[in-house]
């Protein structure tokens, strides 16, 4: 009986350890996804500014604005944990 609990505790402990591991992956995979966005952003912005859409430009900026403010919340998130 006492190898049998053992088990089971065992087996949890170790899903709960990947589960906790799998979590700093997303968050990561989130950061790089939204570093991704943030450069084709940036590349929109300069190719209305060069053209002369400045109602484009000024909808890339309100989204690089937003697209910031997720990254530093992502990474906050990520590196505000650790102590």
């Amino acid at each position: 009986m006492k190898r049998m609990m053992t088990g089971v505790l065992l087996l949890i402990g170790l899903g709960a350890g990947t589960m906790f591991a799998e979590d700093g992956y997303r968050r990561e995979r989130d950061i790089r996804r939204d570093e991704a966005k943030i450069a084709r952003d940036r590349w929109e912005l300069r190719r209305a500014l060069y053209y002369g859409n400045y109602a484009a430009a000024q909808h890339e900026r309100k989204e690089l604005r937003r697209e910031y403010r997720d990254l530093d919340r992502d990474r906050r998130d990520l590196y505000g944990d650790r102590r």
